[in-house]
C-alpha cells in the first residue's frame, strides 16, 4: 500500500504501524509520535517537554495524556492490505486508559471485539445502482485490485467501506460516534482548509458551510443549520435558480454572439489598419529617399561648379610660373657679347612677367552645398518632433479606450511613481474583479516544508514532505508557484493572511528553484518583487532592498499586474474597498529644468532593474517565512460572476 491516503501516517507518509488516535481525531505512528514528543512515549505523562500539540492542527492536549495502540484502526489497515485480521490481542481485557478529555468518537483506544471477518467469495456486498456511465466509489479495505462499491463514507476515518467492513463501525463504540455519509468520491472537500475538521455546519450569513471550530470562533451569533437542513431549503428553491440560469445562459449567448461579432470587427479593422500603416510609411520612406537623392545631387553639382573653377586657375598659375621660371632661365644662359639675344630674351621675360601681374583668384569665402546638411537636420528634427507628438496622442487615445486607468488616479503615465503611490482615495473593489485571475498552487513547484490544502491554502510544516522529485521544486526556500504564466494584459489576485510572515508576489518563469536561501527568496533578486507582512508592518522587496510601508494590517491584500504596463501594485482589500499600498513601476525621466528631488534608493533601484522582470514570463509567488505561516488564496470567482451579472 502507498504512503498517501487516510490510511498514512501524516509524520513519515508511510502506512500507519502501530496506530494512536489524539483527542483531536487525528492518527499517527506511536513510534513516530515517540520520536516528535521525546518525552512523552508509550508510558505517557508529562514530564520536562511541556505541553504536547497534535503535528497537524497544533491543538493542545493535558499532560496526563497516555498513548495507546487503536486496535480497532490496526484491524482495519490489516483488512484493507489483504493479510487479515492476524492473532487476537489474547483474552478479554478492560479498556486501555484514555485522556479526560477525548470525546467519544475520537478515543484514543478501544475496547477488544471480534475481528471483522473478511467478505466471502459467495456473498459479495450488493452494489447500490449508479448511473449509467458512472463509476462507483469503491471501498477502501478491499484489496486492491478486487475492491467493491462503497455503501458509507466515514467523514473521521477519511475513508470509503462497503457492507461488509463496515462492520467496526456498527460494533466497536470507539467507531459508532464517526459520521457516515452517502459515499463521496474525494473526502478531502468534505474538510475544512484551515482546521482539518468535517464539514457540519451551514452559515446562512455567510453562506458557506462549516467546521464545529469556524462556527464557535468566527460565526458566533449567526444563523447555523445543519447541512440537510440547509440542503432541503436550497433543493425546494433549485427550480427556481435552475429557470434563472437558463435566463442567464440565453443572454450570454447573444452576448457571445455579439462578442465574437466584435473580435471579428476588431480583427479585420486591425489588418485594415496595420496595411493603412505600412503604406503610409512605405510612401513616407519614399519622399525621403526622394529627398536625400536631391540633396546629395545637388552636393554633387556644386562640388563639380567650384571644383572646375578652382582647378582652372590652379593650371593658369601653374603655366606662368613654368613660363617665367622658363624666361629667367635662358636669360642667364646669353652671352655677354650677344647683345641681339640679351635683349630678345629680356624682353621674353618681361611680357611673362606682365601675364602674370594682378591677383590671382583666391579661396572661394562659402561653399553653397554646405548647408545641405542644415537643410536635412531641420527635416529630422521636425519629423522627430511630429513622431513624438503623434505617438503621445496615440498613447492617450489607448490608455482611454482600455479602461485600465484607475478611477480617481491620473494617467500614469503623467506622473512619477512617489506621487501615485501618495495617493489616498479607496477604489471600489468591482473595478479590479473585471481582470480578475484564479490562482491555483502548482504542487510540483511547492517546497517540503510547504503543506498544501487543495490548490488554495498552504501552511509551513515542522516535518518535512515527501513530495515526488520535480525541477521545478524550491529546494533552500518554504516558496510555491502558482500554475500557468503571466505575458500580457491585466492580472488581479487577492491573498488572506491567516498567520505568521507571509511574503505575496511575482517570480520570473525561469528562475531556478534551486538557488540559495539568500539569493533565491522572494524579493532578494531581479527576478522576483513581493510584499511581507512580518508581524509588525508592511514592506515591499526588489532586488534585496527593502522598504517599509506605514499602513495598517489588513488580512486581504489584493495584488494587481499590469503586464503591458510593467507595473505591480499591491492593495488592502477592506469591506470591498482597495486601499494602494505600493505601486511599483519604473520613474519617467524628469525634464530638464524640474527642482531637484531627493534621491529614493528603492525607486533608483525599480529604475534601474524593475522593467528587466518584465522580460519574463511570471508566475504568482509566496513565501512562508515563519514557522507558523499559513496564507489562503481568495476565492475570487464567485464574487466574479456576481460583478458581471450587476453589469
Amino acid at each position: 500500500m502507498d504512503g498517501s491516503g487516510p490510511f498514512s501516517c501524516p509524520i513519515c507518509l508511510e502506512s500507519l504501524r502501530e496506530p494512536v488516535t489524539l483527542p483531536c481525531g487525528h492518527n499517527f505512528c506511536l513510534a513516530c509520535l515517540g520520536a516528535l514528543w521525546p518525552h512523552r512515549g508509550a508510558g505517557g505523562a508529562g514530564g520536562p517537554g511541556g505541553t504536547a500539540r497534535c503535528p497537524l492542527c497544533q491543538e493542545p492536549f493535558p499532560d496526563g495524556l497516555q498513548l495507546r495502540k487503536n486496535h480497532t484502526l490496526s484491524e482495519l489497515l490489516q483488512l484493507r492490505q489483504g493479510s487479515g485480521p492476524g492473532p487476537g490481542p489474547g483474552p478479554a481485557r478492560a479498556p486501555e486508559p484514555v485522556a479526560p478529555s477525548a470525546p467519544p468518537s475520537v478515543a484514543p483506544s478501544a475496547p477488544p471485539s471480534a475481528p471483522p471477518s473478511a467478505p466471502e467469495p459467495s456473498a459479495p456486498c450488493a452494489p447500490e445502482p449508479w448511473p449509467a456511465g458512472e463509476e462507483p466509489v469503491r471501498c477502501d479495505a478491499c484489496p486492491e485490485g478486487a475492491a467493491l462499491p462503497a455503501a458509507l463514507s466515514c467523514l473521521s476515518c477519511f475513508a470509503s467501506f462497503c457492507p461488509a467492513h463496515l462492520g467496526p463501525h456498527e460494533r466497536s463504540p470507539a467507531l459508532r460516534g464517526h459520521r457516515l455519509v452517502p459515499p463521496l468520491r474525494r473526502l478531502e472537500e468534505s474538510l475544512c482548509p484551515r482546521h482539518l475538521r468535517p464539514l457540519e455546519r451551514y452559515c446562512r450569513a455567510e453562506r458557506v458551510c462549516l467546521c464545529e471550530a469556524c462556527a464557535a470562533q468566527e460565526h458566533r451569533g449567526h444563523e447555523l443549520v445543519s447541512l440537510e437542513q440547509e440542503r432541503a431549503l436550497q433543493e425546494a428553491e433549485q427550480p427556481k435558480v435552475l429557470s434563472a440560469v437558463e435566463d442567464r445562459m440565453d443572454e450570454l449567448g447573444a452576448g457571445i454572439a455579439q462578442s465574437r461579432r466584435t473580435v471579428a470587427l476588431i480583427k479585420s479593422a486591425a489588418v485594415a489598419e496595420r496595411e493603412r500603416v505600412s503604406r503610409l510609411f512605405a510612401e513616407a520612406a519614399a519622399v525621403l529617399q526622394g529627398f536625400q537623392a536631391e540633396v546629395l545631387s545637388f552636393i554633387d553639382e556644386g562640388e563639380a561648379t567650384m571644383l572646375g573653377r578652382s582647378q582652372g586657375d590652379l593650371r593658369r598659375q601653374e603655366g606662368q610660373r613654368s613660363r617665367l621660371s622658363r624666361a629667367r632661365r635662358n636669360l642667364g644662359q646669353v652671352p655677354e657679347a650677344d647683345s641681339v639675344s640679351f635683349l630678345q630674351e629680356l624682353l621674353e621675360l618681361r611680357l611673362a612677367l606682365e601675364e602674370g601681374c594682378g591677383p590671382g583668384p583666391g579661396p572661394p569665402r562659402e561653399l553653397s552645398f554646405t548647408k545641405s546638411s542644415q537643410a536635412v537636420q531641420v527635416v529630422r528634427d521636425g519629423l522627430a518632433s511630429a513622431c513624438t507628438s503623434q505617438w503621445e496622442q496615440l498613447q492617450g487615445l489607448g490608455s482611454d479606450e482600455d479602461g485600465l486607468q484607475k478611477p480617481g488616479t491620473e494617467d500614469a503615465e503623467s506622473q512619477d511613481p512617489e506621487s501615485a503611490n501618495s495617493l489616498e482615495s479607496e477604489a471600489p473593489r468591482d473595478y479590479f474583479l473585471k481582470f480578475a485571475y484564479i490562482v491555483d498552487l502548482d504542487s510540483d513547484t511547492a517546497d517540503k516544508f510547504l503543506q498544501l490544502f487543495g490548490t488554495k491554502g498552504v501552511k509551513r510544516v515542522l516535518c518535512p514532505i515527501n513530495y515526488p522529485e520535480s525541477p521545478t521544486r524550491f529546494t533552500h526556500c518554504e516558496q510555491v508557484l502558482g500554475e500557468g504564466a503571466l505575458d500580457r494584459g491585466t492580472y488581479y489576485w487577492e491573498v488572506e493572511i491567516i498567520e505568521g510572515w507571509v511574503s505575496v508576489g511575482v517570480m520570473a518563469e525561469d528562475f531556478s528553484p534551486q538557488e540559495p536561501y539568500d539569493r533565491g527568496r522572494l524579493g532578494r533578486n531581479a527576478h522576483s518583487c513581493c510584499l511581507q507582512w512580518n508581524g509588525r508592518s508592511f514592506s515591499v522587496w526588489f532586488h534585496g532592498l527593502e522598504l517599509l510601508l506605514p499602513h495598517p494590517f489588513s488580512p486581504t491584500v489584493g495584488i494587481c499586474l499590469e503586464y503591458a504596463d510593467r507595473t505591480l501594485a499591491f492593495y488592502a482589500v477592506r469591506d470591498g474597498k482597495m486601499s494602494l499600498l505600493r505601486r511599483l513601476k519604473t520613474s519617467r525621466a524628469r525634464r530638464s529644468g524640474s527642482p531637484a528631488s531627493p534621491v529614493d534608493p528603492f525607486q533608483s533601484r525599480l529604475d534601474s532593474h524593475f522593467a528587466g522582470l518584465f522580460t519574463h514570463r511570471l508566475k504568482p509567488a509566496f513565501f512562508l517565512e515563519s514557522v507558523d505561516a499559513h496564507l489562503q488564496i481568495g476565492p475570487l470567482k464567485k464574487s466574479c460572476i456576481s460583478v458581471l451579472k450587476r453589469r
